[in-house]
């Protein structure tokens, strides 16, 4: 009956099908015997449909999320050459995940062994480790956590320290705000990765009245001509970059307005601070 269902939606034009293929999605995730076939066809659409920027802006997160459950196909772990893209920068290549860390990239770094080797982590880190009771495990786990760790989105509550382990843990580390400026404007000196003016619809900030993160990608303007995807929204990045007892991050997220979009945006915040609307991205020197 699925079947027929989803070939009757498949007629109809990409931004009709939205909508209904995210339920459909929701049926055949709640049916453990759906025919597998069925399932990789509806992934397979879901996907094409975001990626081609079809539809409005709540419709796609639900479509989004809905693939995070099902299996997202375009996630990637740093250890994929396509996790990558390499840009010039100062003269020498930097490679930089095309998109921010994920859920699904962090969740069993930290609920296995990710706390316990002392060689990923800094000396002010192990510090701040051996001195928690409570750690990101922990709290993805409470139940008002759970509208927000969803497989393909950006791993949100993540601490500096944290942050920097898991890059250390893959050979990488945190970008510096001047290289992040750089991917953010390329040799244009684009203020924005599409360009300019900042119009609607290209980013998720407060803006798009979304009142939360959504899976990486979503908003395919917010992308370099590298392929580097959610400089100006979604989440706020940490940065490598340290000033007094605090740490720079670029703000633009989506509890921010626009203004903090920009790519010379910065903002100050406490190392061990934990915030739904700040994540994290790995670069790695060639």
């Amino acid at each position: 009956m699925r079947l027929a269902e989803l070939e009757t939606l498949l007629q109809l034009s990409p931004s009709e099908r939205l909508e209904p293929l995210t339920e459909l999605a929701h049926g055949i995730l709640a049916d453990p015997d759906t025919d597998p076939g069925l399932r990789q066809q509806c992934v397979n659409e879901l996907v094409t449909l975001i990626s081609t920027d079809v539809g409005q802006p709540l419709a796609r997160m639900a479509a989004g999320e809905v693939l995070g459950a099902l299996g997202d196909p375009r996630l990637r772990k740093p250890g994929d050459s396509d996790y990558w893209s390499s840009v010039e920068i100062d003269g020498h290549t930097v490679e930089v995940g095309c998109h921010l860390v994920t859920t699904s990239e962090i969740v069993s770094f930290f609920a296995n062994d990710g706390y316990k080797k002392d060689e990923y982590w800094s000396d002010e880190g192990k510090r701040w480790r051996d001195t928690r009771r409570t750690f990101w495990p922990d709290l993805a786990n409470e139940p008002d956590s759970k509208p927000l760790v969803i497989p393909n989105q950006p791993a949100i509550g993540v601490t500096w320290y944290e942050a920097q382990a898991y890059a250390r843990a893959h050979n990488a580390r945190l970008l510096s705000l001047d290289e992040r400026l750089h991917v953010m404007r390329g040799d244009a000196n684009r203020p924005y990765p599409w360009g300019q003016p900042f119009g609607q619809g290209k980013a998720n900030t407060n803006e798009a009245a979304l009142g939360k993160p959504v899976a990486i990608g979503l908003f395919v303007a917010d992308c370099t001509p590298d392929g580097i995807y959610d400089l100006a929204g979604n989440v706020a990045e940490w940065t490598s970059d340290e000033a007094d007892e605090e740490i720079v991050i670029h703000p633009g997220s989506w509890n921010s307005p626009s203004m903090s979009s920009w790519a010379k945006a910065r903002a100050l915040v406490p190392p061990k601070t934990r915030s739904a609307d700040l994540g994290f991205r790995l670069a790695r020197d060639v």
